[in-house]
């Protein structure tokens, strides 16, 4: 069997209540969704993303985009190694070919994907067909799976659906860091009514607005959910950090004793103590935040 289901995930995923000074004396409470526990290597909304496409791929081999530190690449060859699949990763950045692979390239590696790098410009046009094709064909990956970059497709989006049934009723506020929006689109289509979903997004440039929305139309038909995102916490953009950053999240595992990913779900937490300094949330609301993953390696 190849399916997601004999990889044995542990669903649904803890929800964990912290207490801590900067939320309670605003009156809020602070849940932690820990989806970074659903499976050792394929963590948090990796899984969640994957599954639904390793059924769709139906025992085929998965070919699938991502940059030098991709957390995406890295679970799509964990799973290729424990379905025993072929999996090929299409690399951002030709340069990148005749450089020492560094460490998350390089678990991509051991577990047995095979790296495809491509120049800038060809990768920013992997959606056009004819460019798509030739990469597939360049990286004699024709007959394989095509997931897209971060796993975002309509199956993936109502995969993640299941998320947010998870969380139905448990908060007032579910937030979510966001990379290519695609957890955020289900997530938000799983929660009950009277639920917001809040995205904070890790790349700059204001564009996920629309990419989400159309993630929904295409895994919905339509608009689904109440969300909004909040652009101001990128803190430089994806794979970038800052020493305010680290200090936040070194500070965040001392209090609580868990560790924080630096390029997504510290940015989430470190979003949330703003706004709740800044009084966003009314007294007496839970909050519920995703724990999409965990530090690496």
């Amino acid at each position: 069997m190849t399916g997601p289901d004999t990889l044995r995930p542990h669903l649904p995923s803890p929800l964990q209540e912290l207490s801590d000074p900067r939320f309670a004396r605003h009156g809020l409470r602070l849940l932690l969704k820990r989806d970074d526990l659903i499976h050792p290597d394929l963590v948090g909304n990796k899984w969640r993303k994957l599954a639904p496409n390793l059924t769709v791929a139906a025992g085929r081999g998965l070919v699938t985009f991502g940059g030098a530190y991709s957390n995406h690449l890295r679970a799509t060859a964990a799973a290729g190694r424990l379905l025993g699949l072929p999996t090929v990763g299409v690399v951002r950045g030709q340069e990148l070919a005749d450089r020492p692979l560094n460490p998350s390239l390089a678990r991509c590696t051991a577990d047995g994907m095979r790296l495809h790098f491509v120049d800038r410009s060809t990768y920013r046009g992997k959606a056009e067909p004819d460019i798509l094709a030739r990469v597939l064909r360049a990286a004699d990956a024709e007959d394989m799976h095509v997931v897209p970059e971060g796993g975002s497709n309509a199956p993936a989006v109502r995969g993640c659906r299941a998320l947010g049934e998870e969380l139905a009723g448990r908060a007032d506020v579910v937030a979510i860091a966001c990379g290519t929006g695609g957890t955020l689109a289900g997530l938000a289509a799983g929660l009950a009514p009277h639920q917001r979903c809040l995205g904070f997004p890790v790349l700059k440039g204001g564009f996920l607005t629309a990419d989400i929305q159309s993630l929904q139309q295409r895994a919905f038909g339509g608009p689904r959910g109440d969300w909004t995102l909040d652009d101001r916490f990128h803190f430089g953009g994806y794979a970038r950090t800052t020493p305010e950053l680290d200090a936040f999240a070194e500070d965040f595992e001392n209090r609580h004793g868990l560790p924080v990913e630096r390029l997504y779900v510290a940015k989430l937490l470190y979003g949330l103590v703003a706004l709740a300094e800044e009084g966003v949330f009314a007294r007496g609301k839970t909050l519920a935040a995703v724990v999409t993953g965990r530090p690496f390696p």
